[in-house]
């Protein structure tokens, strides 16, 4: 068994041309299409960030019993599953929630996690002045600050957590090829908001709009 799981947040089919989406730009989205299995019939029972993926751990229905939590003891889990079963599990993800208060328990199910830091309201860098930088505007709650911070620190594509956290998961398909027995979940927190993004991706979509980068919290 080699099995590679790719997830992102918020990504909508119908913004796919897989699904008929004709204004989107998305050449490897096609060229994986033309390789693969599409799927055009699927529920999803939770959405948000931590139940859903305590659905994809348990294959059971969270939202029907309780909201945003962790995963509990007694859950049971399908990289542990596949851990206590002889398949190497391999987490890489820069969704923060994991390690907020209340989505614990998740990560320390796979034989090995990679975590890269600086999305949204991850507390990562420091900064006691709050120094907004100029290419950013909108937000101005405890998330919107921490995330004028933490993309000051990474206006270059290659510094993105998106980035670096596809590079993660291509150092283990090269370090790992060769061997049998293992999944992949290869986990990224973009297409969430607010949306941060190089200008050259923004630029096929010009609409005119001059406002801030993400909506404002008041």
């Amino acid at each position: 068994m080699k099995a590679i799981m790719v997830m992102f947040d918020s990504l909508n089919r119908h913004m796919l041309p897989p699904y008929g989406c004709d204004d989107v730009i998305a050449p490897n989205f096609k060229r994986l299409a033309e390789r693969s299995v599409t799927f055009d019939n699927c529920y999803a029972g939770s959405l948000p960030c931590m139940p859903a993926r305590r659905e994809i751990h348990t294959g059971r229905y969270n939202f029907l019993h309780r909201s945003w939590g962790p995963l509990e003891p007694y859950d049971d889990s399908m990289p542990g599953i596949l851990k206590a079963n002889g398949i190497y599990t391999h987490l890489t993800t820069d969704h923060w929630h994991y390690w907020e208060e209340g989505g614990g328990n998740y990560v320390n199910k796979y034989n090995s996690y990679e975590f890269v830091r600086g999305q949204e309201g991850d507390p990562w860098k420091g900064r006691v002045e709050w120094e907004v930088p100029e290419h950013l505007g909108g937000r101005k709650d405890f998330c919107g600050r921490q995330e004028y911070i933490n993309r000051y620190y990474m206006q270059d594509e290659a510094n993105q957590s998106i980035a670096q956290n596809f590079s993660n998961g291509l150092d283990f398909i090269r370090d790992n090829h060769g061997a049998d027995n293992w999944y992949l979940q290869l986990e990224n927190y973009d297409p969430h908001e607010p949306y941060f993004t190089p200008e050259s991706y923004k630029e096929p979509y010009k609409d005119g709009y001059q406002g801030v980068m993400f909506a404002e919290v008041r």
